[in-house]
C-alpha cells in the first residue's frame, strides 16, 4: 500500500510487516526518512537532525546556515559533486566536461499495477502491485531522472529502478547509475556478502561495516562464480529467527557493484547497480537509459523470514516457469559419464540403463556439433556431427523417446572456437581490440552479442537445432569470463557501453526463445553457478549451482544460494562416487538427499550401477516425485549452519504447516558422539504429526524440545523424516 502526503510531499510505501518512507523536503531534496518494521506512518523526517559539520558544503540555496549539508543528509537517490561526499548514485559528463548532478524533486506519479523495464528482466505481476514513479532533475544539465518503486505488499517486497532521459540539447555521457540507494541512520549493521570461486560459490561472509567503504563486485562481464549480486545488511545479533535485516538484491547478470560506507556520523549507505568500471552511455538529446532493477526485503524476524518472502516472491513474480507449477521432469545428463567421447549407440546404452528408474529425460551434453572432439574446436559450428551421431538428432532422438523419456540438449551460444568455420568466416565477431593479442578462457573467444547480426546468426542456427528435432530442454552454458572488451561495431567514444549491451544481447535471445518455444524449459549454467542471478532466472526457471557435484561441498554451496533464491531454480544432480571434482566417498543416499533440494536429477552412468544403486534409485526418484510439491514450493527453513554445526539440516514445509520434509547430513564421525536434537521449525504447535508414518508427536514438542537424532556410524551419513499432521 502507497500513502501520500501531498501537502508535505511524503511517501510512505507499507508492505504487510515494513514500512518505507521518503520526503521531498523544502529545497526538493528528496530525503530517505525510514525503512524497517511496519509503522503507523506520519512525517518521519522530524527524526532527522541538522548540525554544522565541518567541511560538510552547504547548497547555495540555504545561504549562511551551515547545518544544511548534502553530505550529512540522508538521501534517496545520492547526488554527485555537489557537496555529498559519499558513494553517489550517479554521475553524468554533458559536453562542458563538468561531472555534477545536483537531483532536485519534480513530481511523481502512482498507479495500481507493476511497472515493465524495456528489454530487461524485472518482477512482473498484476493487480497485487502497485507503483510509484518519481521524477528528479538536474537543471542544469537538464537530466531527469525517474525513480521507480514497485510494491507487493504480502511479500514484503519493494522493488527499485531508475530511468535517465536527457531533456537538454547536448549529448551527455552517463558514466555511473546505481539502481538503488539506502541510507540507514543507524551506526550497528554487519554486512553479508555471497562469495567463492568457481566450484565453492556463495559461501556467507559476514563482517561489520567498519568507517570506509566495503564493496563486493564482478569486472568479469558475468555476475560470477566469486561474488553474488545480492547482499544483506543486519543487526549484529540477527540470526536465522532473531534481529532485523534487510537483503538486496540486483536483477542482473553482468558486472555489479554493492558498495556499503559507513561513515563520518557512523551512519551507513548502501549502493547497489552496474558496477562504474568502463561503463558510459552516451545519451544523445532525446535519448534514455534504464538501470536494471533492483529487489528490497526487509524482515523484523530474522534471516529465515526474509529469505522466504525472496523465494516466494521469485517464485511467483519472476520467475515464468514453462511447466506453470506442474512438474518439471527428472533427468540425467551424460557428461560425467562420457565427457566429449560418445556416439549415438553409446548414448542410447546410457539411457537405457535408466529405463525403469523413473528418469524422464536424457540430456546430450557438450561434443555433440561440428569438430568437437575436445575443447580446442568447434565452438560456433552449431551443426551436428554426422561422425558421432549419424542421422543427427533427427535419428537420435527418436531413439531416446522410445525409452520412455525425453530429450535435452546442451548448447554453449556466447562462446566461438578459433578452430572453427564461423570464426574463419568473422574472426571480427569475437570480442577483441585490433593490433592486440586476444586472451582466451578455456581456449575460447565470446562473440560479440552486443551485436544484432552476430545475434540473429546464433539464433538461426539454434532455431534449425531446435526446428529439426523434438527437444524439450536446452541447457545454455556460458564457460568463460570477458576480457578484450572491445566491439568492431561501436564508435571508441561508445566502447563503455559494450559490457552491458553484451548482456541486453544475451537477453534479447533467451526472449526470442521463450517467445518461439514457450515449452521449452531452459536450465541456465555459467561454469556451473557463474551467473546465478535473478535476471537469469527471469528466462531460465533453474540454473545449474556449482559444477562441483559433491554432496558434502554441495552442503555449503546450496546453504548459501539458499538465503536468497528457492529450491525451485537449484540445479543439482547425483554424481558418481568417489567425486570427479574432490575424490570424496559419500553414499547413494546422501547423494540423493542432497541433490533432491534442488531440480533432482543424475550426472552418470547409470548403466553401470548395481543392483544395489538401482533399487536406490528407484526409491529416490519415486520420493523426489511423491513430495515434489512440498520440497520445490514449501516454504524453506535452514536448521543449522554448515559451516560451523556438526551436522547440515534443512527443512521443506507445506504452507498451511500440516506437512514437513526435514533432510540432514551428517559431518565427520567421531568416537562418543554427544547425544543431540533437533528442534524443528514451521510446524502447527496446536497439531499432532506423524513421523515417517508412525507415533503422534505434538508440533510444539517437535520444534520446542526437539526430535532426538541417531548415533552416527561413518562419516555424512543422512537421514530424512517426512511429517504429516493427523
Amino acid at each position: 500500500m502507497i500513502v501520500l502526503d501531498k501537502e508535505n510531499r511524503v511517501f510512505t510505501l507499507h508492505t504487510q510487516n515494513t514500512t518505507y518512507q521518503m520526503k521531498a523536503d523544502r529545497h526538493s531534496i528528496l530525503l530517505h526518512t525510514y525503512y524497517g518494521p511496519r509503522i503507523s506512518g506520519g512525517d518521519l523526517s522530524d527524526l532527522i537532525q541538522y548540525a554544522d559539520r565541518g567541511f560538510s558544503p552547504n547548497p547555495n540555496e540555504v545561504g549562511d546556515a551551515r547545518d544544511y549539508s548534502l553530505d550529512t543528509l540522508p538521501q534517496e537517490y545520492s547526488s554527485c559533486g555537489v557537496g555529498d561526499f559519499r558513494i553517489p548514485s550517479i554521475e553524468f559528463e554533458p559536453e562542458d566536461g563538468s561531472r555534477l548532478a545536483d537531483l532536485r524533486y519534480t513530481g511523481y506519479e502512482l498507479y495500481r499495477g507493476k511497472y515493465c523495464l524495456e528489454d530487461l528482466p524485472a518482477f512482473w505481476g498484476g493487480e497485487e502491485w502497485e507503483t510509484l514513479v518519481i521524477r528528479m532533475r538536474d537543471t542544469a544539465a537538464k537530466m531527469v531522472v525517474e525513480l521507480y518503486y514497485g510494491v507487493l505488499e504480502e511479500r514484503d517486497l519493494i522493488t527499485r529502478a531508475v530511468r535517465v532521459v536527457n531533456q537538454g540539447a547536448e549529448t551527455v555521457r552517463l558514466q555511473r547509475c546505481a539502481s538503488l540507494c539506502l541510507d540507514f541512520q543507524r551506526d550497528d549493521l554487519d554486512f553479508i556478502t555471497f562469495d567463492g570461486c568457481h566450484t565453492m560459490e556463495r559461501c556467507p561472509s559476514r563482517a561489520p561495516l567498519r568507517p570506509g567503504i566495503q564493496s563486493v563486485n564482478s569486472l568479469r562481464g558475468t555476475s560470477s562464480h566469486h561474488h553474488n549480486p545480492f547482499v544483506i545488511l543486519c543487526d549484529r545479533e540477527a540470526n536465522e529467527d532473531y534481529g532485523l535485516c534487510y537483503g538486496a538484491m540486483l536483477v542482473y547478470s553482468g558486472n555489479f557493484q554493492a558498495a556499503a560506507e559507513r561513515t563520518q556520523l557512523e551512519n551507513n549507505r548502501l549502493v547497489l547497480g552496474i558496477d562504474p568500471y568502463n561503463f558510459c552511455f552516451t545519451l544523445a538529446p532525446g535519448e534514455s537509459f534504464t538501470a536494471p532493477e533492483a529487489a528490497l526485503v526487509c524482515s523484523p524476524r530474522g534471516f529465515g523470514q526474509m529469505s522466504r518472502q525472496f523465494h516466494r516472491a521469485l517464485r511467483e513474480h519472476l520467475i515464468r516457469d514453462p511447466y506453470h507449477g506442474k512438474r518439471r521432469p527428472v533427468l540425467m545428463n551424460n557428461w560425467e559419464a562420457t565427457y566429449f567421447d560418445f556416439t549415438a549407440d553409446r548414448l542410447v546404452e546410457i539411457a537405457k540403463g535408466a529405463q525403469g528408474l523413473g528418469i524422464e529425460l536424457f540430456v546430450m551434453d557438450d561434443g555433440w556439433f561440428g569438430s568437437r572432439d575436445t575443447d580446442l574446436s568447434g565452438l560456433g559450428d552449431w551443426s551436428v556431427n554426422l561422425n558421432k551421431l549419424p542421422g543427427g538428432l533427427e535419428a537420435l532422438v527418436p531413439r531416446i523417446q522410445a525409452l520412455g523419456m525425453g530429450f535435452g540438449l546442451w548448447i554453449e551460444p556466447e562462446m566461438v572456437s578459433e578452430n572453427s568455420l564461423l570464426y574463419r568466416e568473422h574472426p571480427d565477431w569475437a570480442l577483441g581490440v585490433p593490433g592486440r593479442p586476444q586472451t582466451r578462457g578455456r581456449s575460447q573467444l565470446v562473440l560479440d552479442f552486443s551485436r544484432r547480426e552476430v545475434r540473429d546468426y546464433i539464433y538461426g542456427a539454434m532455431q534449425k537445432i531446435l526446428d529439426g528435432a523434438s527437444i524439450s530442454y536446452l541447457k545454455w552454458d556460458m564457460n568463460r569470463s570477458l576480457s578484450d572488451v572491445w566491439s568492431a561495431s561501436l564508435p571508441a567514444s561508445r566502447q563503455g557501453e559494450v559490457y552491458h549491451r553484451y548482456v541486453l544481447g544475451v537477453y534479447d535471445i533467451l526472449e526470442r526463445l521463450r517467445r518461439d518455444y514457450p515449452e521449452l524449459l531452459i536450465e541456465g549454467c555459467s561454469g556451473g553457478g557463474g551467473r546465478f542471478d535473478a535476471g537469469m532466472l527471469y528466462y531460465t526457471p533453474q540454473i545449474w549451482c556449482s559444477d562441483n557435484t559433491d554432496a558434502v561441498d554441495r552442503l555449503r554451496i546450496q546453504y548459501g544460494t539458499s538465503f536468497c533464491y528457492p529450491v525451485s531454480a537449484v540445479g543439482s544432480h547425483v554424481s558418481v562416487s568417489p567425486n570427479e571434482q574432490n575424490g570424496r566417498v559419500t553414499s547413494m543416499e546422501t547423494r540423493g538427499t542432497v541433490a533432491m533440494s534442488g531440480t533432482f536429477g543424475y550426472e552418470m552412468d547409470l548403466s553401470k550401477c548395481t543392483q544395489e544403486e538401482r533399487e536406490t534409485i528407484k526409491r529416490q526418484t519415486a520420493f523426489f516425485k511423491e513430495h515434489y510439491g512440498l520440497i520445490q514450493q514449501g516454504d524453506y527453513y535452514r536448521l543449522s549452519d554448515p559451516f560451523t554445526a556438526p551436522f547440515t539440516a534443512w527443512e521443506h514445509v507445506s504452507p498451511d504447516g500440516r506437512e514437513a520434509l526435514v533432510s540432514l547430513v551428517t559431518g565427520p564421525t567421531q568416537a562418543a558422539a554427544p547425544f543431540r536434537r533437533l528442534r524443528l521449525k514451521g510446524l502447527d504447535p496446536k497439531l499432532k504429526y506423524q513421523v515417517n508414518g508412525e507415533g503422534a508427536c505434538p508440533g510444539d514438542v517437535l520444534m520446542e524440545a526437539g526430535w532426538p537424532l541417531p548415533m552416527p556410524w561413518g562419516d555424512h551419513q543422512s537421514m530424512q523424516l517426512y511429517l504429516s499432521a493427523l
